[in-house]
């Protein structure tokens, strides 16, 4: 049996919804076929800043916004990896995770949301020996998305949670941590669209927070 939290949308990760319609050997299939074609975060990275030098991004949608996004993704993620940093605090706790397990997180690069997720999850894998971080591409992995829905959307970034001895997929994260959904979510329900001022709005707000409702949020998804 397979546990999942639509992370962003519950009100905490205790809150498991089981899901008795998925195969678990065809997910464990699929979950090793989308692990042939990823990519650490330094390698990510590296493709990320390829592709701005090469005026382009991942994808199927290589249009002019897409690889604009790219570019000013890039900055971000250049800046966050700088910056992120854990509190003595985080750091204690992730110490007291003893289980083994993979990250597997879908993402863009093109991805506003992915920009500002994914180094703070990889600052916070990488302090811990038993966590591996592996990041796949949306588009190119589109059965491993079809899996992991949020809300019936392929959102991103999401962040899958395997343990390395059973291959059970333990939970789920993403696309934002629940602090940024419930802005998402308020302010849908008031306006009924996300507009551009929101959108700046929101980006300001992950500026501010620097990582850390991400970090929290994963910190007590492993249950530390």
């Amino acid at each position: 049996m397979i546990n999942w939290v639509q992370g962003i949308f519950a009100p905490s990760y205790n809150e498991i919804k089981i899901m008795e319609t998925i195969n678990d050997t065809n997910i464990s299939n699929i979950i090793k076929a989308s692990l042939k074609t990823s990519y650490t975060y330094a390698d990510y990275r590296d493709l990320v800043t390829d592709l701005v030098g090469r005026e382009s991004t991942t994808g199927n949608d290589k249009s002019e916004d897409m690889v604009e996004y790219t570019k000013l993704n890039d900055k971000r993620m250049k800046r966050w990896d700088k910056t992120i940093k854990l509190t003595e605090d985080s750091i204690t706790r992730l110490s007291n995770f003893k289980g083994k397990v993979t990250w597997i997180v879908i993402t863009e690069s093109w991805c506003g949301d992915a920009a500002h997720v994914v180094p703070a999850i990889a600052k916070l894998a990488e302090q811990s020996d038993t966590i591996s971080l592996k990041l796949v591409l949306r588009d190119t992995n589109e059965d491993l998305m079809n899996q992991f829905l949020t809300n019936g959307g392929k959102s991103i970034p999401k962040l899958i949670m395997v343990d390395n001895e059973t291959g059970e997929v333990l939970d789920t994260f993403g696309p934002r941590p629940v602090a940024a959904t419930k802005l998402v979510a308020d302010y849908k329900a008031a306006h009924g669209i996300l507009t551009p001022e929101f959108k700046e709005d929101l980006q300001g707000w992950y500026n501010k927070d620097k990582g850390q409702s991400t970090m929290e949020d994963l910190l007590t998804m492993l249950g530390v």
